[in-house]
């Protein structure tokens, strides 16, 4: 009798991202800059060196990656040792660790759930995250609460067509930011 297979490790996928108190990722132009205040105060958390550890494959839009690298680190990739996966209609050629697919986010969530690996960051922005919300494809959600109120902007989640049930496993506070970390049910 031949010996049974290992069961293949499902590799987890984590919305991390931050938002404002009142459920904003961004302002109405998509500018981000309100996040840059609470950037390298005294008391934050290693919450993010601690998770992107557990992180290989890394899934944006193009907005996300732009901003990245116009404004907040144009001089260095930060993701060096992850693969990225920029999703964009434009015809863009690939670099070292950056590739650009011209894929829905479920479809190139599923590819990326069949390779081995560790975990999978869904980086952003809405139109990437939207859709693999709906189709319940998110097992974890760390959101971080930023304590300014934008009033208006890129909401983080859109309208829903199906209802998901959280389980909080874990807060975190500093500086007045609030890190929610939820597990799917």
């Amino acid at each position: 009798m031949p010996a049974a297979m290992p069961n293949k490790v499902e590799r987890e996928v984590t919305l991390f991202i931050a938002m404002s108190l009142d459920g904003y990722i961004a302002n109405e132009d998509g500018c981000i800059d309100w996040l840059q205040v609470f950037e390298n105060q005294e008391g934050t958390t290693n919450s993010y060196d601690m998770f992107i550890k557990n992180i290989d494959s890394i899934i944006m839009g193009y907005t996300t990656y732009h901003q990245l690298i116009t404004e907040i680190t144009p001089d260095q990739w930060p993701y060096a040792k992850q693969d990225t996966y920029v999703i964009t209609h434009r015809t863009l050629k690939d670099k070292s660790n950056i590739c650009f697919v011209n894929q829905d986010p479920v479809s190139l969530l599923h590819d990326l759930k069949q390779k081995e690996g560790k975990g999978i960051w869904v980086c952003g922005g809405a139109q990437i995250i939207t859709p693999l919300i709906e189709q319940q494809m998110i097992d974890v959600y760390h959101i971080s609460v930023i304590p300014v109120l934008l009033g208006n902007g890129i909401r983080l989640f859109q309208k829903q067509k199906s209802f998901q049930s959280l389980e909080l496993i874990r807060t975190v506070s500093y500086n007045g930011i609030t890190d929610l970390i939820y597990k799917t049910k």
